[in-house]
């Protein structure tokens, strides 16, 4: 929704991998609206395991004001993508996480891991700061909920608990922050009495809060 009230004002760019701009541009209606945008939105492919010189300002001839890497995450396409575009796109296309590096600071942005790839891990202990999928506490929490038929991990999210889980996981070299993002409403993480809140205080995590400022 954020794409279609942006188009109604100036014109944007959207970075996505060619999988994902096949999936809003063919398969997802709603979104052909942007096609009749005036000025038009500019389409910009991004490629799932990269790198990429970015500017800061609209004049690109100077260096680059910092590099924009990618890799993929390993998560999948929404339940609403036909088989028809899901046999025409790349898997690896579906999910990606962006490392921005510029001089020796580096941040890392990887908003949902699904577990079904461990690239993830060499980027989180290298940056300085790490903004990570903290979507579920438990794999059933959906369903215990009564909010899905699906766990966790069947719609592409690690959950923070469990064998396995991203606490588990997550890399013990790592010397950054670690920052938890895209909480949902049914993870007791965001009780601040609750138990899962210490656990994940304890285990070194932040819990991402509105209004959040970093600086590296």
């Amino acid at each position: 929704m954020g794409l279609l009230h942006l188009r109604e004002f100036q014109s944007f760019f959207v970075f996505a991998t060619r999988g994902v701009q096949c999936v809003l541009q063919k398969d997802n209606r709603i979104f052909r609206v942007l096609e009749r945008s005036n000025p038009p939105v500019k389409w910009q492919t991004l490629a799932s395991k990269g790198r990429l010189g970015c500017h800061l300002s609209e004049d690109s001839s100077g260096p680059c004001d910092f590099i924009c890497g990618t890799l993929p995450l390993g998560g999948g396409y929404p339940d609403y993508v036909s088989e028809e575009i899901l046999r025409a796109v790349p898997p690896e296309d579906a999910s990606i996480g962006f490392v921005m590096e510029q001089g020796e600071r580096r941040f890392f942005f990887a908003p949902s891991v699904s577990g079904a790839s461990g690239v993830w891990k060499s980027a989180a202990e290298s940056a300085d700061v790490t903004l990570i999928d903290g979507s579920f506490w438990a794999d059933d929490e959906l369903m215990r909920t009564g909010r899905s038929r699906k766990s966790a991990r069947e719609i592409g999210h690690l959950p923070l608990s469990g064998p396995d889980g991203l606490l588990e996981q997550y890399p013990g070299k790592a010397k950054g922050r670690r920052i938890l993002i895209h909480i949902n409403n049914t993870n007791p993480i965001l009780n601040e009495g609750s138990a899962e809140h210490r656990v994940v205080l304890d285990a070194g995590f932040e819990i991402a809060y509105d209004g959040m400022e970093l600086e590296l």
